[in-house]
């Protein structure tokens, strides 16, 4: 499968996990192709300057303003 694909779909499943405790989200960033955890996986709150980074297990935690933020991931050599 499409290493972009997969990996935008690895992403909206996240917006659904744990999103709903105290306006934090928490999640894994994960490869859709392989399921390995991806580090370094910028996450930016758009329209802000709130961000994070996922740490060495693909994890991120992160303080949303509004239950309906949108977020970003970049991640370097995914697109």
């Amino acid at each position: 499968m499409n290493r972009k694909f997969t990996f935008l779909i690895s992403c909206l499943l996240l917006l659904f996990i744990d999103s709903w405790a105290q306006n934090v989200i928490r999640g894994k960033i994960t490869d859709g192709g392989n399921g390995q955890a991806i580090p370094g996986v910028s996450v930016i709150v758009k329209g802000t300057t709130a961000g994070t980074s996922t740490n060495q297990d693909g994890n991120f935690s992160l303080n949303i303003p509004e239950p309906n933020a949108i977020l970003i991931f970049t991640a370097i050599g995914y697109s």
